[in-house]
């Protein structure tokens, strides 16, 4: 099945709930409005001429410049039965993103979402186990998202620019053409 023909089951399916869909990219995506993912995701499992039975990456994208600001989930989808691929893309308000859970569609997706959840603070609600699973339980902040900065990071830091474990020097025995290399043109 190619990319337009998926495209139109889901349209024909959901309607306006597919708001977006781009066929001519390396992976051909459609956009889902947030409160039907887990009706698509299941439509896209279940459907015999879809079929697409392995979630295979679950991934987040941190846009704080666009406008209005956002994070993108993004669920790439393949079927082994038809040998296709497909990506479904969800955007979410950077302030409180929440979402349903895709677990009881692919049972990996747990996985996946409590990875999203700890690095970026999505929300899958229903999610059986939605805990951190990188960060400690206490920790209060969200690594992969643009605006996060590490306390003594050294560019904005009060310490002048320079963090003692990043402090340059050079081996015991090194001598000078091992600690420089120049590289000839």
């Amino acid at each position: 099945m190619d990319f337009a023909a998926i495209h139109q089951r889901l349209s024909a399916q959901f309607g306006e709930r597919i708001t977006a869909f781009q066929a001519d990219a390396l992976q051909p995506w459609a956009v889902v409005a947030p409160e039907a993912i887990a009706d698509v995701a299941a439509f896209c499992k279940s459907d015999p001429e879809l079929s697409f039975d392995n979630l295979m990456c679950l991934s987040a994208v941190d846009y704080p410049k666009e406008t209005p600001p956002r994070l993108e989930l993004v669920y790439h989808l393949y079927s082994y039965a038809h040998t296709h691929g497909f990506v479904l893309k969800v955007h979410l308000p950077r302030e409180s993103p929440s979402v349903r859970t895709v677990e009881n569609v692919w049972g990996v997706a747990n996985w996946h979402e409590r990875e999203a959840y700890d690095m970026f603070g999505i929300v899958f609600e229903g999610n059986r186990d939605l805990r951190r699973i990188y960060m400690p339980p206490d920790y209060t902040s969200f690594p992969l998202r643009k605006d996060f900065y590490l306390p003594d990071d050294a560019a904005r830091s009060p310490g002048g620019g320079v963090r003692h474990v990043e402090a340059p020097h050079a081996p015991i025995a090194a001598t000078d053409s091992v600690v420089r290399r120049t590289v000839k043109a």
